[in-house]
């Protein structure tokens, strides 16, 4: 019975305060009880200090273990397009490197990251990014374990240590020998035999990146030139190298042909080849695994090698299992028997390879691979059946995937043949031969781009040498047909010291009586952008009615027989060398020498004897059709 009396004391109390006009004391509690941080006997509390690279104050504690350690806050420097950037370290602090394809990631230990988002460091640093134990470079380029960057640490007067990045797409070293221990070649793998698989397999195929997972992978792919099917005549976008060569040569009206405004330096490796690869001999379409099927087999996770401008992609097959290769306008599908699958995919993988899939079906598995341009028989990928490692039983399928894989195979010995040119009506410009005969030989005019002290474009090979060694193929090809062919030059050299000059005496060469003229080039672009430029493509001018005709053809003609990946005609820029010519004139870009996988197809003799047959036919079929200076009357220079 003491509750009830207690309960109406207080409410008389709180009455009785109420009527005097007093508040009386809340109860309850209406907010939260205040907050005091907890301190530690010994340690005196102090204000967090500013982010900053000096010493810490002794009086705050971090849990890490390191006195108010942070990292970040880089230091960048820029010498052309490499770009450096300095971090200090401080005592204690660690870390992991992770090259990937889209930039170096940071792994901070014993110290906090500080957050930031920070834009264009440098010509080769595109972002910044710091946060969470992380901090990241990218670069408008992908790195490899010794390509794109370099890491060293050093100690400075004072004391301090620091890490020292370098980036630039000639730049290579990767880290050095102190840091290499640093260096992590990749997320863990799922499983250990997944681990020792791919480092058996990777090694001896020259893979610059690891294992692939079934989760999609977060890289921002460089972007890869639009496909066009057969060759436009509209003014395309110029690239960034080629609007760097519109812009200087606004103040030179004789401008210089695509890529030769490059200059020489240090370019990508060349792309690695499958083990005992023979580029002559196509791909296999099918094949088998030999030994017994093995019942319930399960296809793994493919694992992927990222190097610049190719992605390998490698299947483990069981022994049994079959496969058929199918290129397609978006990819290649691949048809699995003799295993089965569960479904998955992963996106935006890499520049060349955007998607991947695997798809159970009643006969086994289908692989779809959607890559950014088309695939031929012949062009956009290779294959290689491998046999198993030590210790495994699983073959190899192991698939090269880049836009610039060209057809590489030997043409057969009809294939080298240019049927026969009728001749044409003889005119006051065919010199002797007209006092003789009505009807005289054709006449082309073929320019080997540059020659003697003007190299032209230096990568992969040198500019002047592939355009010389054209042109004498086609010359013989075209010769045996019944044309007459004039070369600018048959020897390494140029026609004039002054580079103007010179360009203008071979425009020259195509005097009257002269049926067409082609000038044949290789392109390059500079290394920042150089993965972007590969493949064919054919300029022209309007000095003449009927030079976008003869462009037309030879673009169509030297695509079909390389298989090379087409870019299409251009005709967005004046060209000295077309433009100061009085007859139907193209100037043809063969490959690019700055590019890994296009400088191989110019080291090619197949590839070289693919374009000269090319360029011949395309001639060929200028001259039958009707697409020669007689048709019409030539516009002149402007």
């Amino acid at each position: 019975m003491k509750k009830p009396a207690i309960f109406l004391s207080f409410a008389l109390a709180c009455g009785g305060a109420a009527a005097q006009g007093v508040r009386p004391a809340d109860p309850f509690l209406r907010q939260a009880p205040a907050q005091a941080s907890p301190t530690l006997r010994g340690v005196t509390p102090s204000p967090p200090a500013a982010p900053s690279r000096t010493a810490a104050p002794s009086g705050s504690l971090n849990l890490t273990g390191v006195q108010n350690a942070t990292f970040g806050n880089p230091r960048t420097s820029n010498n052309g397009s490499q770009t450096r950037v300095v971090f200090d370290l401080a005592p204690g602090v660690s870390y992991t490197l992770l090259p990937t394809f889209t930039g170096l990631r940071i792994d901070v230990q014993g110290a906090r990251v500080l957050p930031a988002v920070t834009a264009a460091l440098g010509g080769s640093v595109s972002e910044y990014r710091a946060g969470g134990g992380q901090a990241t470079l990218i670069t408008p380029f992908p790195l490899s374990f010794t390509d794109g960057w370099r890491a060293s640490e050093a100690t400075l007067a004072t004391g301090g240590r620091v890490l020292i990045l370098e980036f630039g797409a000639v730049v290579s070293g990767g880290a050095s020998e102190s840091l290499r221990a640093f260096v992590r070649n990749s997320a863990p793998p799922a499983t250990a035999s997944t681990a020792e698989a791919t480092a058996v397999l990777n090694t001896p195929l020259g893979l610059k990146a690891a294992a692939g997972s079934a989760a999609p992978v977060s890289a921002a792919p460089v972007p890869a030139p639009v496909m066009s099917g057969a060759p436009s005549r509209t003014t395309q976008t110029p690239s960034p190298a080629q609007s760097s060569s519109t812009q200087a040569s606004a103040a030179n009206p004789d401008q210089l042909p695509p890529g030769d405004s490059v200059l020489p330096g240090k370019q990508y490796p060349p792309a690695p080849a499958l083990p005992d690869a023979n580029a002559a001999r196509p791909s296999a379409l099918t094949g088998r695994v030999p030994g017994p099927a093995q019942f319930g087999a399960l296809l793994t996770t493919p694992r992927i090698g990222k190097n610049p401008g190719l992605t390998r992609i490698v299947l483990d097959l069981p022994p049994g299992s079959t496969y058929l290769i199918q290129p397609t306008a978006l990819g290649l599908r691949i048809a699995l028997t003799g295993l089965s699958v569960m479904p998955q995919n992963a996106q935006n993988v890499s520049p060349e390879v955007r998607t991947w899939r695997f798809e159970p079906t009643d006969a086994g598995v289908e692989i779809t691979l959607v890559t950014a341009t088309p695939t031929t028989a012949r062009s956009g990928w290779r294959a290689q059946l491998l046999a198993p490692t030590p210790g495994s039983d699983r073959a190899r399928l192991a698939i090269d995937l880049s836009p610039a894989l060209a057809n590489l195979t030997p043409l057969a010995p009809n294939e080298r043949l240019i049927a026969t040119v009728p001749p044409v009506p003889a005119t006051r410009g065919t010199a002797m031969l007209a006092l003789s005969a009505n009807f005289v030989q054709p006449r082309v005019v073929l320019d080997p781009g540059h020659g003697g002290r003007d190299p032209g474009a230096v990568g992969s090979v040198t500019e002047k040498e592939v355009t010389l060694d054209v042109a004498l193929r086609v010359r013989d090809l075209l010769r045996a047909a019944g044309v007459d062919v004039v070369l600018t030059r048959d020897r390494d050299r140029e026609l004039n010291s002054v580079k103007n000059v010179d360009l203008q005496m071979r425009a020259q060469m195509g005097t009257p009586g002269t049926q067409l003229f082609v000038s044949i080039h290789v392109n390059a672009m500079e290394a920042p952008v150089a993965l972007r430029g590969y493949g064919v493509e054919t300029w022209w001018n309007p000095n003449h009615p009927m030079s976008s005709s003869l462009a037309t053809i030879l673009q169509e003609q030297i695509v079909e027989t390389t298989g090379a990946f087409s870019r299409g005609l251009k005709s967005n820029q004046s060209l000295s060398v077309l433009r100061n010519s009085r007859i139907p004139a193209a100037l043809v870009e063969i490959g690019y020498a700055s590019h890994p996988v296009d400088g191989l197809n110019l080291q090619d003799a197949n590839y070289l004897d693919r374009v000269a047959v090319g360029i011949a036919q395309g001639i060929r079929e200028a001259l039958t059709s009707g697409v020669t200076a007689g048709n019409a009357v030539g516009g002149g220079g402007k």
